[in-house]
This record gives C-alpha cells, sequence and structure tokens, in this order.
C-alpha cells in the first residue's frame, strides 16, 4: 500500500523545489485555521494520487492542468503552475501557446487573465 500523503509531498517537491520547508513529511504543516485539512486532501488526492498515475508524462499532465485551469480561470493555482509547466520542460514559446490556443475554447477574456497570471510567475 502506497502512501499519497509521502507520495503527494515527494511530487510537489519535485514540481516546485524550495515551495516546502526541508523537514521530514510528518513535520510538514500547512496550518491550521478555516477547512486546514483541505490542503492534505490536495496533497494526497492530486499529487499523491493523479499525479504519480503512469498514463501521461508530467510535461502532458501540465499541458492539460494548464488548459483546465485557464479554462476555470483559477488564478491562484494558475500561477503555479505556469512554474511546474516550465520545471517539467515546457518552454515559454510552448506556454504561450497553451495561452493562445485557450482564447479559442476558454474566451479571450481567460486567456487575458493567463497571460498576466504567467507574467507576475515568471517575473517578465
Amino acid at each position: 500500500m502506497t502512501n499519497l500523503r509521502a507520495d503527494g509531498l515527494q511530487v510537489f517537491r519535485e514540481l516546485l523545489p524550495g515551495a516546502l520547508p526541508d523537514v521530514a513529511d510528518d513535520e510538514v504543516d500547512f496550518g491550521g485555521g478555516f477547512a486546514p485539512e483541505l490542503i492534505d486532501i490536495g496533497i494526497e488526492s492530486i499529487f499523491g494520487k493523479l499525479w504519480t498515475r503512469p498514463g501521461l508524462s508530467r510535461r502532458d499532465r501540465s499541458l492539460v492542468t494548464l488548459g483546465i485551469l485557464i479554462a476555470l480561470r483559477a488564478s491562484d493555482e494558475l500561477k503555479a503552475h505556469f512554474t511546474i509547466a516550465r520545471n517539467n520542460g515546457l518552454t515559454d514559446d510552448e506556454l504561450a501557446e497553451v495561452i493562445y490556443h485557450a482564447s479559442g475554447y476558454a474566451g479571450f477574456p481567460a486567456a487575458m487573465a493567463a497571460r498576466s497570471l504567467a507574467v507576475d510567475a515568471f517575473g517578465d
């Protein structure tokens, strides 16, 4: 049986190096406050279960994820996933093509919002 939390934290660390403190998995704390288990659910379900599946490469998963997040206008997640996509080998030209392509399916306003988030994520 796999440990979805450990697998998820490993994938998260690989996708976003430096985003988590360099501590043991059981010491990673995403903080309390309202709905404190939500991040753990994401780590286990999304990164531990989905991102570890063998059917698509991480690069391909980034392409799919970006398209979905652009369509949803999921600003917070989208900014992080532009960085993840770069870490998964997508070039800036390819990321621009994802935004261009999304404009035809998700709409021009969604594509413009994604472009702004990409600029924020990359600092250029």
